[in-house]
């Protein structure tokens, strides 16, 4: 359970909402066992036709003591006087008014028990989403190259979800179910010992037996999130490829793929269910014999010996059975969880991915380009210590005002020598210098802020075209937007758009031709 508490870290800012949970959590549970305790009374008036015995108990007042046998003594008395002296039908009235408010009571807390966990569970799951998606932002590019962008994907959405509705909305049982079951288990410890320590020690072997199928649920649950970050990555590959696919005939081919990848997913997912749906119908079976169990020892207590009343046999035995359906739910919520701490685990290995390129202790901030950029000595390789170098040895300067051109064979690193100017790589040997200020000593935005930077493929966003002119630059204005639309020579296309600058340029700028991408592109370098 170390990971389920865990994810729970995320529940420090919602306090407030928790005590409040707890609190209703309580006054539910008591109220609970107060209409269940309303039925002794109620079958002691049913079954009482002696009035003599009745009017007996009701002239002596017994002295309070701390035990069952001293609560079930004023709970006589307290019947029997109201039976003298209002009649029966009134008694019996009372019981069953109160029965009713200790019901209405016990569900009006429950409610507001889950009404203050909603904010709390729908809060960490948001937190979750915003981290992922930050720590997303921070990772180097380098990550994502080991990476299949499809399983990123799928831990962003798929896994965040499966915690949401594994984990957050087993919230409300696992801090309100226990809470049933000990509150109920001291009541029955009061009534009958005995009973009370038979049921104790044979019910948690149903927990053994449902602990060892919730772990093995949750290597199956892994699996099966593995599996599906194949698919989402096939998905984006197909989506993004479709060019080549068609042009090359290979529907098929990727079809076929496709098809494979999903039926090995549908039998995980199969042998997941099949798992997961064993535990309720099995708790219940061990909790049911539990009360065979009971069902003979206490009916043996109370036609043998006479050592119980059969009111309050019956009143226990709705007591056990009270507590049967929070171990059932419990068990329940805890193969669910066991899911949800395998989506856990692999949201964990994004959160604490090492962000391999970030600022030094003490950067330098450089807001001014002045004379030269200079690399010295650079070598580079994209795994450490792999035999062959991307980059070996290069020592390059480029002075300010100069128009450098890298020219090469297909492989030979110009792309990586431009990539680590910015910092999307960080040299393996060697380092880069701008104006003699080494850039990993600098700070990464600084030395960023100094470029615009245009790649090979047109990189643009589902948005309208001012937003993607104006990407990440604050405080923009229009004219400034149309003064580079024009520098680029966009302007008069942008214009005969549907809606000006406010067109929506589709996905990655698919309603705009390959020129017009690059010149959008373009433009953001203008301003």
């Amino acid at each position: 359970m170390k990971k389920f508490f865990g994810v729970l870290r995320y529940v420090k800012g919602y306090w407030r909402y928790a005590i409040w949970n707890i609190i209703f959590n309580v006054l539910s549970v008591v109220f609970s066992l107060f209409s269940i305790l309303m039925l002794l009374p109620f079958l002691k008036v049913l079954f009482s036709n002696d009035p003599n015995a009745l009017k007996a108990i009701a002239e002596k007042k017994p002295v309070w003591h701390f035990s069952t046998g001293g609560f079930l003594d004023q709970l006589n008395y307290s019947l029997a006087k109201g039976a003298e002296d209002h009649g029966k039908i009134s008694v019996l009235i009372w019981i069953c008014l109160f029965t009713a408010a200790t019901i209405f009571l016990k569900n009006l807390f429950r409610y507001l028990a889950m009404y203050f966990l909603a904010p709390l569970r729908n809060g960490v799951v948001r937190d979750m989403r915003n981290k992922i998606f930050n720590k997303s932002l921070d990772l180097s590019l380098s990550y994502y190259s080991e990476e299949r962008k499809g399983d990123i994907m799928s831990r962003m959405t798929v896994d965040v979800q499966e915690i949401e509705w594994s984990i957050m909305q087993s919230l409300e049982m696992i801090f309100r179910e226990p809470l049933n079951i000990v509150f109920f288990l001291i009541l029955m410890v009061f009534m009958n010992p005995l009973l009370t320590l038979i049921s104790f020690v044979l019910l948690p072997i149903s927990g053994i037996v449902i602990g060892i199928i919730g772990k093995s649920l949750r290597r199956s649950s892994a699996k099966g999130k593995e599996k599906m970050g194949v698919l989402l990555s096939i998905m984006e590959e197909t989506l993004g490829g479709l060019r080549i696919i068609k042009g090359f005939n290979a529907e098929k081919n990727i079809s076929e793929k496709f098809r494979s990848e999903n039926q090995q997913y549908t039998d995980i997912s199969i042998k997941m269910y099949r798992k997961g749906d064993l535990a309720s119908p099995l708790s219940e079976f061990m909790g049911v014999t539990v009360l065979v169990v009971i069902l003979f020892l206490g009916g043996k207590m109370v036609i043998g010996d006479h050592s119980m009343d059969g009111e309050v046999f019956i009143t226990y035995l709705a007591l056990f059975s009270q507590l049967l359906s929070p171990a059932k739910s419990f068990t329940t919520a805890y193969t669910s969880v066991q899911k949800g701490l395998a989506s856990a685990e692999r949201i964990d290995k994004i959160i604490n991915a090492e962000v391999s390129i970030k600022d030094a202790a003490n950067p330098v901030s450089i807001k001014k380009f002045e004379k030269e950029i200079e690399y010295k000595n650079v070598s580079f390789a994209y795994r450490e210590g792999e035999v062959g170098w991307v980059l070996n040895n290069i020592n390059l300067k480029i002075e300010k005002g100069k128009t450098i051109a890298l020219v090469g064979q297909s492989g030979s690193g110009k792309t990586t020598l431009a990539d680590m100017l910015p910092r999307f790589y960080d040299t393996t040997k060697g380092e880069i210098l701008i104006d003699c200020v080494s850039i990993k000593d600098a700070k990464i935005k600084d030395v960023r802020a100094l470029m615009g930077i245009v790649t090979q493929e047109s990189i643009l966003f589902n948005d309208t075209v001012y937003n993607n002119i104006a990407f990440g630059i604050e405080g923009v204005t229009e004219e400034k937007v149309i003064e580079a639309a024009k520098i680029a020579n966009a302007h008069d296309f942008i214009v005969q758009m549907t809606e000006g600058y406010q067109t929506n340029i589709g996905d990655r700028g698919s309603k705009m031709s390959g020129g017009q991408r690059q010149r959008i592109s373009i433009m953001r370098y203008q301003i």
